[in-house]
């Protein structure tokens, strides 16, 4: 049986993601769908957001479905959500960007970089060591050239190699791998790439780039399709997969049942292709779409619909399309 773990998180996590779990469970009821808390609001309750029995329960499932937690900007709270790509070895974080005009890949190394959880901090100075390895750099582009295979497309490497010695390390090797297996590829200063990708979408496919520039250039992206609200990503490893709504817990309209819950739906799409199920993903997504046409949106696309009652009709068109 296929086993879904399933994390609310913090702030509108708790509204979202139920929202997703109710189209994962119309196309499979025959899943079984359990729940792992873990976030902020655990931390408040035990002093613990993420307890080791919490990532075995994650590891014991076929896919994850993650909603936001939130991270206090304080220095002795450890990161949830690098807890867990780090002992999932959620490796390559994909964050696709699509719409009728463009397709576009944003392959994000997910592991180091910035993020490496390598830091000090005292009275008068912060230090942060950004790691780019050899065996992260290389694996992370074999996992996009992958993705540029299947897609018959072409290969982009975001980096500041004019400025930082860990990006020339970074951006040769990707050169190297992409030469090696033969793909179309070129290579673009991060800041350029930023604005360009917003004039020129349609002229991009597959992106890769390091830790903190792929999690800046795929929100910046998101601006293409509407916004956070409406942006999906997967985090993927050999072994294991985790698939969550790029916006964040949103703790301002946390309760308020006004958030839309389309990214959190289509990562649950995201995670049906994972598993193989790509009709079931394409349903979601015409599900959505059938939505929106009717004229039901919620707030921050000009309607009045909750999180709740958007959900509701998506699931209800969903039932229609499987009627068929």
């Amino acid at each position: 049986m296929t086993k879904i773990a399933i994390v609310e998180g913090d702030g509108i996590g708790h509204e979202v993601i139920p929202v997703a779990r109710q189209v994962l469970e119309v196309l499979h009821p025959t899943y079984d769908f359990y729940t792992v808390d873990v976030g902020y609001h655990r931390w408040e309750e035990t002093g613990c957001p993420c307890a080791d029995r919490d990532i075995a329960a994650l590891k014991e499932a076929d896919a994850v479905l993650f909603g936001a937690v939130t991270t206090p900007p304080m220095k002795d709270y450890q990161s949830v959500v690098l807890r867990i790509r780090k002992a999932l070895d959620l490796y390559a974080n994909l964050r696709p960007i699509k719409d009728s005009g463009f397709d576009v890949v944003i392959v994000r190394e997910n592991t180091e970089g910035l993020y490496s959880g390598i830091e000090e901090i005292d009275a008068d100075r912060a230090t942060t060591l950004r790691v780019v390895t050899r065996k992260g750099t290389e694996r992370i582009v074999r996992s996009a050239i992958r993705l540029v295979q299947n897609r018959h497309g072409s290969l982009t490497i975001g980096h500041k190699a004019n400025v930082l010695k860990s990006d020339v390390f970074f951006r040769d090797i990707c050169l190297k791998e992409a030469q090696a297996a033969g793909i179309p590829h070129n290579d673009k200063f991060i800041d350029a790439l930023a604005l360009d990708i917003l004039q020129h979408p349609d002229m991009y496919d597959v992106v890769v780039t390091t830790n903190i520039f792929g999690d800046i250039l795929s929100d910046v992206a998101s601006y293409l399709v509407g916004g956070l609200g409406l942006a999906p990503s997967a985090n993927i490893g050999d072994r294991h997969a985790l698939f969550e709504p790029v916006h964040g817990s949103a703790p301002d309209i946390a309760g308020k049942n006004i958030a839309n819950p389309i990214a959190a739906m289509r990562s649950a799409a995201l995670l049906l292709s994972h598993l193989a199920d790509d009709p079931g993903a394409d349903l979601i997504e015409q599900a959505i779409q059938r939505t929106l046409t009717s004229g039901i949106r919620t707030r921050d696309l000009g309607g009045n619909a909750g999180t709740r009652e958007f959900g509701d009709a998506v699931a209800h068109e969903i039932s229609r399309l499987t009627r068929r």
